[in-house]
């Protein structure tokens, strides 16, 4: 399995573990919605970035195709969960427009594996 491959599914269990802390702070404290939604929507990229690495590994030929739509879901998830738990737990921005940022790249990524999928599909070798 190739290296980028391998840096997917690392960052996808450290967004993983990421988002079960926040799901956990945003249970016991005070911290209200807009941590658990952070928390809900990193851990569910990280099972999504997951999958499209598989997807990366069995279609060897497309690999850079699927682990750039990886990328793209893990740091837009992160950008954006990050800046909702800096807003609920700091009471502060990440930095202006952090949010709409990582929810654009998140965006940018579900468009990309689509791509991906489309360009597979039409590789009459794979």
């Amino acid at each position: 399995m190739s290296r980028a491959v391998l840096a997917v599914v690392a960052l996808s269990g450290l967004a993983g573990a990421t988002g079960v802390v926040l799901a956990g702070l945003a249970a016991h404290g005070s911290a209200g919605p807009m941590l658990e939604n952070g928390a809900r929507l990193l851990m569910l990229h990280a099972v999504a970035a997951l999958a499209v690495a598989a997807l990366a590994g069995v279609l060897p030929r497309r690999r850079g195709f699927f682990v750039a739509a990886a990328f793209l879901l893990l740091v837009g998830a992160a950008l954006f969960s990050a800046d909702l738990a800096a807003r609920s737990l700091l009471g502060s921005r990440l930095f202006p427009m952090a949010a709409p940022a990582g929810a654009s790249l998140v965006i940018l990524g579900w468009a990309w594996l689509t791509v991906a999928a489309l360009v597979a599909m039409a590789d009459k070798s794979e």
